[in-house]
């Protein structure tokens, strides 16, 4: 099976379309949660993703624009956006949404969780200390994560886990022994410094994982960003990845 990974898509529905043309054909596809949030168009993106997903996580920002946590935990600029992304679901939309999940088992060979498999809502899995902490709270072999915005993976042992941060078109082998955490960075909002949207395809027949980059209109979404009144920092950090 050939298998889009996407996370972190927030509202950007520019970057989600030029990813899903990128991707091309696909046999099933894993969002692992904050559709919305940030960004202009989060009717649009949850429609996508209610067309396309075959797996689909909730994220903290998904969850603050449903009025499911609170928005205190936010900074103003995102506090601000997620009002203005809730406030714009239609009723289908937000039914959708409302029983997703922030992780979840897909058979007995990968776990999906939006943050981190003991935290899944609000932990920035980035350190390999925490990386190993985190092996007792799955048993699967994979784990896709999110949150971070950030696209690398860990090879763990049982003692040590080794940081891999990837060229576009990396072809990961996920050997058997290891256990792997694998984040396919932000669609919508990268914060690795590269303004480009980043997803993964796994590949189940080679046991493969293939990091990608695609370059996408950043000024329409930004000038979507404008039209709505969006916080102007956050139209900015499109332009530099952060």
């Amino acid at each position: 099976m050939r298998i889009v990974i996407l996370s972190d898509i927030h509202s950007n529905i520019v970057a989600l379309e030029t990813v899903l043309t990128d991707a091309g054909s696909f046999d099933a596809l894993w969002c692992l949660g904050d559709t919305i949030g940030y960004g202009p168009a989060p009717n649009e993106c949850i429609e996508l993703m209610r067309q396309h997903a075959t797996v689909a996580l909730t994220g903290n920002h998904d969850l603050a624009c449903l009025g499911k946590i609170s928005l205190n935990d936010f900074n103003p600029d995102a506090r601000r956006a997620n009002l203005w992304n809730g406030a714009q679901l239609t009723p289908a939309n937000r039914e959708w949404m409302l029983p997703l999940q922030p992780a979840q088992t897909v058979d007995q060979h990968y776990h999906l969780a939006h943050g981190s498999p003991r935290e899944p809502i609000w932990e920035y899995l980035l350190m390999p200390s925490q990386a190993l902490a985190n092996l007792d709270w799955f048993s699967e072999p994979i784990c896709f994560i999110g949150h971070s915005h950030v696209q690398f993976a860990f090879r763990c042992s049982e003692e040590r886990c080794e940081r891999i941060m990837p060229e576009p078109d990396t072809r990961l082998a996920l050997s058997d022994g290891a256990r792997y955490f694998i984040n396919p960075g932000s669609v919508g909002q990268p914060r690795d410094h590269d303004p480009r949207a980043a997803y993964a395809i796994l590949d189940t027949d080679t046991q493969t994982l293939t990091f990608k980059r695609v370059t996408y209109d950043v000024k329409r979404t930004q000038e979507q960003m404008r039209s709505f009144g969006l916080p102007s920092a956050l139209i900015y950090r499109l332009s530099v990845g952060m």
